[in-house]
């Protein structure tokens, strides 16, 4: 997480993840555990950018990075060369990817190898993909292997519900749906 996230992209895809199940860490990418969303919420992240330690080798396609949108957040998160590095690596060793709004253009287009991969993101921001070979799709939410991406703030319960799906499965994802009642 980084100052100026999206407040719905990053909570509703967290609560969506919890509620099916699945372990979440958020992290600061500064040594601040607080973090300011777009909006001006202060949250607390589970950690900061110093305590965190990445442990490479075991990555997996169960492994999953997840980058909220939000400006100037994308652009933080971005702008971070220790952490795109390590998700370069991690994309490289087959972890998963998913990202919302801005992040998909800011964030996911850094990563290599991504010709002919389906993606979606915020209005104008699809084009560093593009120029990578990737395919654009306005809608709401594409999965397409290992990459899960998301439009917009609108989406984040449909993002999060898609990246349950790739962790746990349909039925989960199901569970997760009906208690939302959606």
């Amino acid at each position: 997480m980084a100052q100026g996230f999206e407040d719905m992209e990053a909570l509703a895809t967290r609560d969506v993840l919890v509620r099916g199940g699945v372990p979440v860490i958020t992290v600061s990418i500064t040594d601040e555990y607080i973090v300011q969303s777009s909006h001006g919420l202060d949250m607390m992240a589970d950690t900061c950018w110093e305590d965190v330690e990445v442990v490479e080798p075991d990555t997996d396609a169960m492994d999953m990075m997840i980058f909220p949108g939000g400006m100037p957040g994308s652009q933080h998160l971005a702008g971070h060369t220790e952490l795109m590095e390590i998700l370069q690596d991690h994309w490289e060793r087959g972890g998963a990817v998913a990202a919302i709004c801005a992040a998909p253009g800011l964030v996911v287009s850094q990563l290599p190898g991504l010709e002919g991969k389906r993606f979606t993101c915020f209005e104008g921001f699809q084009e560093a993909l593009i120029g990578k070979g990737a395919i654009y799709t306005p809608e709401g939410t594409v999965s397409d292997g290992r990459l899960i991406t998301g439009r917009a703030a609108g989406y984040a319960i449909d993002f999060g519900l898609a990246i349950l799906r790739y962790l746990k499965g349909d039925q989960a994802a199901e569970n997760v749906r009906k208690s939302l009642m959606l």
